[in-house]
């Protein structure tokens, strides 16, 4: 062999279209609109989170009664207020903004407990079956029995309405979703080949769940939690509608929704922008879950 063939032998390794999990993931996302739209809106909104001191005009807690009910700049012609006042004086523009950082919390605090509760639960079910997988399925059976919210708002009443309470009530009352799909995933997966190789070969029970199992199921409980957390998002502000929320003076997205329905024939912006702001946000966390699910899936890519 030359010297040259040599060389050009030894320089095919770093081929152009072989690419690191880091570039595909920027080439699919680049090539799809509700990727793009996804990523777009919650980053936006977790930005807006993290810079709400900076970005709030003022103060969310701030009144000012002489100045209740402004109406946006546009209707007003004030471009004090860039989205009007409620109906004592505070700045909707930055109640909307710091209200963020509440939905934000409340979502990913909530769905991190629910995830951990529902996948190790669920994977105790699938992998060991038996008994402690028909327990399992009897509660989370009971569990979804009862309306999500309805079971939420009937906790939290007892408890008290507490931001703490409000995330370990979200997440206690969440965690069914996890358990019934990783149960139904591990049971596919424990069946595999590899898993019989990895027990011939003397890998316990615990190194089987963590090194073969969940790796194998981790697609779908990503796919779960971001779905989740647009769930969460709703749960705390219909929570906060209802007055089971965070405590004022705090701003919170459901919160302010409930502040304005008295006036919504007047002043319709005290209940529109946080109503709006919900919404945008549940849109944007749902594309970025679709497209996760279609990206994390490879039966779904061409």
């Amino acid at each position: 062999m030359s010297w040259d063939a040599g060389l050009t032998e030894r320089m095919t390794f770093p081929l152009a279209h072989e690419q690191t999990p880091g570039h595909r993931l920027v080439r699919e996302l680049s090539g799809s609109a509700k990727g793009i739209c996804g990523v777009t809106v919650v980053a936006a909104v977790v930005l807006m989170a993290i810079l709400a001191p900076i970005l709030a005009p003022y103060n969310p807690a701030t009144q000012d009664i002489s100045k209740r009910l402004m109406a946006p700049t546009w209707l007003s012609g004030d471009a004090e207020y860039p989205l009007g006042t409620d109906a004592l004086g505070r700045d909707i523009l930055s109640r909307v903004i710091y209200g963020a950082r509440i939905s934000l919390l409340v979502g990913l605090s909530a769905v991190v407990v629910s995830g951990v509760v529902g996948v190790l639960l669920g994977l105790v079910a699938g992998f060991y079956r038996g008994t402690r997988d028909a327990l399992i399925m009897r509660v989370v059976d009971t569990q979804l029995a009862i309306p999500f919210l309805v079971l939420a708002v009937a906790v939290v009443a007892v408890l008290g309405p507490d931001l703490r309470n409000i995330i370990v009530v979200l997440g206690v009352t969440g965690w069914v979703s996890y358990g019934r799909i990783v149960r139904g995933e591990v049971l596919s997966v424990r069946e595999k080949e590899y898993i019989d190789a990895a027990r011939l070969i003397g890998c316990r029970d615990l190194r089987l769940i963590v090194r073969h199992v969940l790796p194998n199921v981790s697609a779908s409980i990503i796919v779960v939690a971001s779905l989740q957390v647009a769930q969460m998002i709703i749960a705390e502000a219909s929570l906060s509608f209802l007055g089971l929320g965070v405590r004022p003076p705090t701003p919170t997205w459901g919160g302010m929704v409930a502040d304005g329905r008295n006036y919504l024939a007047d002043a319709w912006w005290v209940s529109a922008f946080p109503g709006l702001a919900i919404m945008v946000t549940v849109l944007g966390i749902n594309l970025l879950s679709d497209w996760l699910r279609d990206y994390l899936d490879p039966t779904l890519r061409s």
